[in-house]
Order: structure tokens, then sequence, then C-alpha cells
């Protein structure tokens, strides 16, 4: 047995706004959608953003704003080409005591995503 890969569900207020940012600031594609959700991905990293405009927004969760933490190849060219748009960078790519470098963006909705490569 082995688990194959993940899907964070998170509640967005706007659908469309929200998937855009995927798409065209993060660079994921459509898995698939409708008028309530859409499912992206990119590489082996998927989400699946459900339209729930009563949600508690994630500014309101502290440290519960976190969701994911994707280990990447490149953490570098990954930083650099997040750095180039509109994106909200919370923490400053670094290296780090626990072996990992690594950075955390904030997505238009307030959810916090952590980007990192052993060292």
């Amino acid at each position: 047995m082995k688990l194959n890969k993940t899907r964070h569900v998170l509640a967005v207020p706007d659908l469309k706004i929200s998937s855009a940012f995927y798409k065209t600031q993060l660079g994921f594609s459509v898995d698939w959608e409708d008028e309530n959700w859409c499912f992206l991905y990119r590489d082996n990293f998927y989400v699946m953003l459900g339209e729930c405009k009563d949600a508690i927004p994630p500014h309101e969760l502290g440290d519960h704003q976190y969701f994911a933490y994707v280990d990447v190849e490149d953490i570098d060219e990954l930083y650099n080409e997040f750095s180039s748009k509109e994106i909200e960078i919370t923490s400053q790519l670094a290296d780090k005591p626990w072996g990992q470098r690594e950075f955390g963006i904030k997505t238009i909705d307030g959810h916090r995503i952590m980007f990192g490569k052993e060292i």
C-alpha cells in the first residue's frame, strides 16, 4: 500500500478570483471545474477550491492559515518565479537549522503555503 498524492481542500470567498490567482500567479492548471468548485494542480501539488462565501477568512485563523508544505526540486528557481509576480512573500528564502531551504507565500485569500528543499 502507498499514498499517491494529497489534495488540499480550501474554502474561498470568490471562486473566479481565487482560481485565476492560482492559474496566473502560481502556474496551476485546471483539472476539473464547475460553478462551485475548481480543482487545480501544478506537478504533484493539488488543490480543490470550493466557493464558500460565509467561511471564516484565513486571516482570522492565526497560525492555522498554513495549509501545505511543498517539497520542491529547485527552490531558488521557484522563489525567483514567485518574486517576479504579484505574490505576497511571507518569509524570505533562507536556509533553516532543520535542514531545509524554504520560503513562504500568502494566496489572494490569505491561505499560507511553505515551499522547501532539503539542504
